[in-house]
């Protein structure tokens, strides 16, 4: 038979004799009491007896309280789990013949009242007979209580006959059920029919009982109704012999074994000789008290059973019974002596079996305790060092596996760094990562591991299968830079590519293996975000060897194959710009001129049109076609400054001739041909701003010299003045001729002045310049723009000029002079009669009487008839002609008022001085407007004697009309 190994995993607490009260029956002696039943639970140990008391004890079996439940022996005690009470069966007094002694009562042990002046007792809730008409009496032989949702009890009671009493509900309301289960009808011997134990399992809403006679194991499914009875077998056992285990399976013990029974038959059964007085189930261990046939002794044994092995093992007294509280299995014997058996502490069970090198049992141990998984670790290491200590590597690997997670790796990788145990570092390192713990470090262990072992296969196992790809596994980029070092490339580009890491495949395709071609073939496969940011890190080398590849690349990119169907503005903002490419052309500036061509040849409303166009401009407008700003961009610096400190080329050992060879020019003229045109395409005449940054075109045409850009961009901007600097610079006289002809024309809205500028000009020139001279005259004279004397006094300071050259100009200025000179005194001649003839009618008006000859109404033309008015300006009327108003003639009236508004307009112009200040500058002839205000009476006279400057108020004017 397999021998069990014995462990000392418990021992004694302590030991004492259950004190008891002593009783007062009159007698000198004092009878000895028997325990007749017990129970444990909160913290207690109740012992009932068999004159009707029950004592309370504490920790350390130190006696409580006591009190007398009932008159005659405590038969049976249960000791409740959710609420302090007590329920116990024991006989009281008969009140009839054929009324049972035997009542079944409910403690409320909380509640406390006195007996007498010395001792108190529990309140009793509830007190029930147990046996009546309907159920007749019988010897019980098991008790038991199951606490349902409180205030629920089921109670259950078996008998010797074969039956079981159920009392279901709340006794202390006296709100019950009774039933009652037959489990064997064997009158004839009621020894084998008697109950001799009870358990309930309980399973979510399901109910069951289990009964146990001598003869057989039954079930009964409470939850049916009626209850349904099966029996599970047809052997049994006696009494004290029945258990419940924590997974509520039914324990017996007979002679031969021990028995476990599930709700669907008998489970497993374990072989132990020996007659089972007692059986118990405490903490996943069973427990027996065995008696030995032949010496008569009693062992009691605790089991491991799951480990095979004894966990305790003493020599007993006979055993009455057998309790579990305060973490101690409490053994109470019939000479009322008590064992306290606790377990130890699971480091001094470790310690134990380490001693003794057991480390397997104490790996089961820990496993079956349902130990924490850093103590199982901690065990199984000791175990991989003792084997370690002994040489037995490979076992002892196998235990540090074990470990992962728990162990700290450099523990164990320390131990098999030695070359001749790579094998077993290999092992533990992939286990490592199959569990998804390994650091950079264990990734770049191993690979070395398999570079050296030259494992071709299990390195591409460990890089190629289809679950070891990801952060989960191992580090990838770690992995790819071993793989990389050791030359397996195929293996290092297959972990980029699987792990999506772009820049690890493009960098290996380009530094190792020179792919170029490969490495576009790849960046067009992957998405647009993607090939974009490949790109940007590796697009230098790729526009050093494969420009026109990657170029094309580039415009698919950023325009989606040329799709201009969907190029709105929404869409072009969602594509790379090109600008974000700039920096991989720093060494390459017409690679990116043929790129930003073949851009804007596909797409002409690019959200970066501007960033574009500028670095176009200084592409096409540099004589030097080295891109310089762009290493400032590269840099961080600002743009605009890297355009001002332009960089020039060192010319050195023969470096010259080439830069003025015909080829060179060539291109540079071209180049200056296509700036001109972005500098017109790029600001359509329908719009106010261009898209380029102006301040950055203008210094990039002066710093190369580029006229032509520069006069069609001042010209643009309406700075006439520059545009004919640029040709005074140039010392081009008949292209600044040329120039103000098409800018000075006032009518076109050009600006006369330029005109005098020119003639500044030619008159600080200091060289003959007739000719052009006289044509600047031409159109000064046409256009009156400067007076003869201004004219004279700017010529005077060219020494090379002569006085034929303003001969006729002069002349001419002269005769027209004289000719509005007469004009103007002929004119004041009018004036001056016509204001004698004026001032001759207001005195005959004042002084003479006026004879009014009309005969008819001026207004009806019908004869003038009485009464008439006539009014000064030799109109009459009929009086009814003229209606309500008869003070002003209806003919000269409306004349008369147009000039009352005409003056009120006058008074109120010389008011508005920003009005006469416009009109001044604005006009050519400035005299003549302030002379008209004058004339008009406009700007009023002050009066004499006023010497203190102006008057406050608004003057009214003395003139008149």
């Amino acid at each position: 038979m397999y021998q069990w190994r014995k462990f000392e995993f418990f021992e004694e607490k302590y030991g004492a004799k259950c004190s008891v009260p002593e009783g007062d029956d009159g007698d000198d002696v004092v009878r000895e009491k028997k325990i007749e039943c017990c129970s444990s639970g909160r913290g207690k140990v109740v012992t009932g007896f068999d004159d009707g008391v029950v004592c309370f004890f504490d920790r350390g079996l130190k006696f409580n309280y006591a009190f007398q439940p009932h008159s005659s022996s405590v038969l049976f005690l249960q000791q409740l789990k959710q609420r302090n009470f007590l329920v116990t069966i024991g006989g009281d007094e008969q009140l009839t013949p054929q009324q049972s002694a035997l009542c079944l009562k409910v403690f409320d042990l909380d509640k406390m009242q006195p007996e007498s002046s010395s001792t108190t007792s529990p309140d009793c809730v509830g007190i029930l007979r147990i046996f009546t008409n309907q159920f007749p009496e019988a010897k019980i032989t098991s008790f038991l209580v199951l606490e349902e949702v409180p205030p629920i009890l089921l109670i259950a009671i078996g008998l010797d006959n074969g039956s079981i009493y159920c009392i279901k509900g709340d006794i202390a309301r006296e709100r019950i059920t009774r039933f009652r289960l037959q489990v064997e009808n064997n009158q004839s011997d009621k020894t084998l029919s008697a109950i001799t134990g009870l358990g309930f399992k309980v399973d979510g809403q399901s109910l069951q009982l289990f009964a146990v006679t001598p003869s057989s194991v039954s079930l009964f499914s409470l939850h049916n109704q009626p209850p349904r009875r099966q029996t599970l077998d047809q052997i049994g056992c006696g009494v004290n012999s029945v258990a419940m285990s924590e997974r509520s399976e039914l324990i017996i013990g007979r002679p031969e074994a021990v028995y476990f029974y599930e709700i669907d038959g008998r489970g497993p059964c374990w072989a132990f000789e020996g007659e089972k007085k007692l059986l118990g189930w405490f903490r996943g261990y069973l427990l027996c008290v065995i008696a030995d046939q032949r010496t008569g002794k009693h062992t009691f044994n605790i089991y491991d059973l799951k480990n095979r092995l004894i966990a305790h093992s003493a020599l007993v007294k006979e055993v009455s019974h057998m309790l579990y509280e305060w973490g101690n299995i409490i053994l109470i014997m019939n000479d009322k002596s008590a064992l306290c058996i606790g377990e130890k502490d699971m480091e001094s069970k470790l310690d134990m079996l380490f001693k003794k090198n057991l480390y397997t049992v104490a790996i089961n141990l820990v496993q079956t305790q349902q130990a924490d998984a850093a103590a199982t670790a901690e065990v199984l290491r000791k175990y991989g060092d003792h084997l370690y200590s002994k040489q037995d590597y490979d076992e002892a690997m196998a235990q540090y596996i074990l470990t992962i997670g728990h162990l700290e790796p450099s523990y164990v990788i320390q131990k098999f760094l030695d070359a001749q145990r790579i094998y077993n570092l290999t092992n533990y390192l992939e286990k490592l990562h199959e569990k998804g713990l390994a650091s950079k470090d264990h990734t770049t262990l191993l690979l070395n591991c398999y570079t050296k072992l030259k494992d071709v296969e299990k390195l591409s196992l460990f890089i190629k299968s289809d679950d070891s790809i990801g952060e989960l596994k191992f580090d990838v980029e770690t992995a790819i830079r071993v793989c990389r070092a050791a030359n397996y490339h195929e293996h290092a580009m297959y972990v980029a590519k699987k792990a999506g890491r772009h820049e690890w495949y493009l960098k290996i395709l380009l530094e190792d293996l020179g792919s170029y071609e490969e490495a576009l073939e790849y960046i067009s496969s992957l998405e647009s975000s993607q090939a974009g940011m490949t790109i940007k890190e590796y697009g230098k080398i790729l526009i050093e060897h494969k420009p026109v590849e990657t170029i094309q690349i580039l415009i698919r990119l950023c325009t989606e194959d040329g799709d201009r169907g969907r190029s709105n503005g929404v869409y072009m903002s969602m594509l790379p710009s090109p600008v974000d490419f700039l920096s991989i052309f720093i060494h390459h500036p017409q690679s990116l001129m043929d790129f930003l061509e073949k851009y804007t040849n596909k797409v002409n409303d690019s959200p970066a049109q501007v960033e574009i166009h500028n670095t176009l401009l200084e592409l096409y407008i540099s004589n030097e076609l080295n891109f310089p700003s762009m290493s400032q961009v590269n840099d961080g610096g600002n743009y605009l400054n890297g355009v001002s400190t332009k960089t020039m080329s060192v010319q050195s050992n023969g470096s010259t001739a080439d830069h003025k060879s015909s080829a060179h020019g060539k291109d540079c003229l071209e180049r200056h041909k296509k700036g001109l045109h972005l500098l017109k395409s790029a600001w359509p005449p329908e719009t106010e701003h261009p898209q380029y940054d102006v301040d950055l075109a203008i210094i990039l045409c002066e710093m190369n010299a580029f006229k032509d850009g520069l006069l069609y961009i001042y010209e643009k901007m309406k700075l006439y003045k520059e545009v004919i600097a640029c040709y005074m610079q140039a010392h081009d006289h008949e292209g600044l001729i040329a120039c103000c002809q098409r800018l000075g024309d006032s009518v076109k809205g050009g600006d006369p002045s330029l005109w005098a500028d020119v003639l500044k000009y030619f008159g600080e020139l200091g060289e003959d310049c007739s000719k052009e001279v006289k044509e600047v005259l031409t159109y000064i004279e046409r256009d009156d723009i400067l007076p003869p004397i201004i004219v004279l006094q700017t010529l005077s300071r060219n020494p090379c000029l002569t006085l034929s050259v303003i001969k006729d100009y002069i002349a001419r200025k002269l005769e027209r002079e004289s000719k509005m000179i007469e004009e103007d005194r002929q004119a004041i001649d009018k004036y001056q009669e016509d204001t004698l003839s004026m001032r001759k009618e207001i005195q005959d008006l004042r002084t003479n009487a006026r004879i009014f000859q009309l005969s008819k109404c001026t207004a009806c033309t019908f004869t003038l008839d009485l009464p008439a008015v006539h009014f000064m300006c030799m109109h009459s009327f009929h009086l009814r002609c003229l209606g309500d108003n008869e003070k002003e003639c209806p003919e000269c009236a409306p004349e008369y008022r147009s000039v009352l508004e005409m003056k009120r307009n006058l008074e109120q112009n010389s008011k508005d001085q920003d009005r006469f200040f416009h009109q001044v500058k604005s006009s050519k002839d400035g005299f003549s407007v302030i002379a008209e205000y004058f004339g008009k009476g406009i700007i009023s006279k002050t009066s004499n004697g006023s010497t203190s400057g102006p008057r406050s108020g608004t003057a009214s004017s003395t003139s008149g009309f």
